[in-house]
Parts: C-alpha cells; sequence; structure tokens
C-alpha cells in the first residue's frame, strides 16, 4: 500500500476520485468496505481510498502477462490516475517519497 499526499486545492473527497478512475480506467469500478476497486491490463486489482487526508493506493500486477505494449499503457494510466487524483506529477511524488524516507 502507498500513500499520496494531496496537492492543495485537491480535496480528499470519495467522489472526485471516483470520477478520476472512471475518467482514466476504462473498466467496472466497484464500491467495497467504503474503498473503491477496478482491474485494469496488467493491473489485477486498485483499491483506493481516502486515509486521514492522504490518498491511499494498494495495487496487485499479474505477472504472467508479458506484453510490453499492455504493461506500458496500464502503467500509463496509472501514473495519470495518480496525477489526476493528487495532483502532482511522478517527479513531484518521488521528490515526497525521499523527503519522508528521511525524516
Amino acid at each position: 500500500m502507498q500513500e499520496y499526499k494531496l496537492k492543495r486545492g485537491y480535496k480528499p473527497e470519495m467522489d472526485r476520485i471516483y470520477e478520476c478512475l472512471t475518467e482514466i480506467f476504462p473498466s467496472e469500478v466497484k464500491e467495497e468496505d467504503g474503498k473503491f476497486v477496478t482491474s485494469y491490463g496488467v493491473l489485477s486489482s486498485v483499491t483506493v481510498w481516502i486515509e486521514g487526508k492522504k490518498l491511499a493506493v494498494d495495487t496487485v500486477s499479474d505477472t504472467s502477462l508479458t506484453d510490453d505494449e499492455l504493461i506500458l499503457d496500464s502503467n500509463k494510466r496509472f501514473r495519470d490516475f495518480l496525477l489526476a487524483a493528487t495532483g502532482y506529477t511522478a517527479k513531484e511524488r518521488l521528490k515526497q517519497a525521499k523527503k519522508e524516507v528521511s525524516k
């Protein structure tokens, strides 16, 4: 499980997170125990919820799939989802993760 800070102006609201998920992943999004669950490509499960004021994401990858195009598309959509949901780019999220580790 990974936790991501939300940029100022990005409210920790499940409705907004649901819209981001449905916009980026063209698959069914289910709600289970207050968490949204979907799957796409090599990501056999993507579970998303709000924990405190952070976005919590848990992913499960299907390692048996070896189609490079599918892997790249799945990763791109996941990064696009994180950008839409948190407001931070991959580079900014990496910088924050390094900052958290050094504390």
